[in-house]
């Protein structure tokens, strides 16, 4: 089964929760919408949380946010095909997938092309503080999307990023929700 859920922001109790109550298994997956808080600290911080999702009964299917470092700035990080799109993985961490950016996907016969990162609206206080900011984590145009809607024939839509949980047409944007990944529709995320 693939799942999808918003940003987590390196908080897993609700997904090890979500693992808990629907019994899932290594071959189920569950895809966050950026955010996922995997890539923040840099350091001890990030390995508990690593070793902590790999024991998950699931396989995670990071998109990358605006709070975390891109893993193809980390030198740990190595590519493979996935579901016919391109994955970052870590040997130690197998079941941790972040997709490149741009990257077609095949989730059970539905085409999904992955497009992560966002503008950060607490860039100047995260770089006042110390804390990571990183210069890719925002696309390189926004008004490149509405290009891609336009000329895209899609079901769905996803986006995480707004902590909130909305349903507008096509599009849905999910936080804390939980849904199996486009149930009849084509998606896109």
């Amino acid at each position: 089964m693939i799942y999808i859920t918003g940003d987590t922001h390196g908080e897993f109790g609700r997904v090890e929760a979500f693992c808990e109550r629907f019994q899932t298994k290594r071959e189920d997956i569950l895809i966050i919408l950026g955010d996922a808080g995997i890539n923040f600290s840099r350091g001890m911080r990030d390995g508990l949380k690593k070793r902590f999702l790999e024991e998950l009964p699931i396989t995670l299917f990071c998109i990358h946010g605006n709070h975390e470092q891109r893993p193809i700035t980390i030198d740990t990080y190595k590519e493979m095909n996935w579901r016919g799109g391109t994955v970052y993985y870590e040997e130690e961490y197998p079941h941790l997938l972040f997709a490149k950016a741009g990257e077609v996907f095949d989730f059970d016969r539905k085409k999904t092309i992955v497009i992560g990162g966002a503008y950060s609206v607490d860039k100047m206080v995260r770089l006042m503080c110390g804390y990571g900011w990183w210069q890719d984590e925002q696309p390189s145009t926004e008004s490149w999307l509405d290009e891609i809607e336009d000329k895209l024939d899609y079901g769905k839509w996803y986006c995480g990023h707004y902590h909130t949980e909305k349903k507008i047409e096509k599009m849905e944007i999910m936080f804390e929700n939980f849904d199996i990944f486009c149930r009849n529709d084509i998606g896109i995320t």
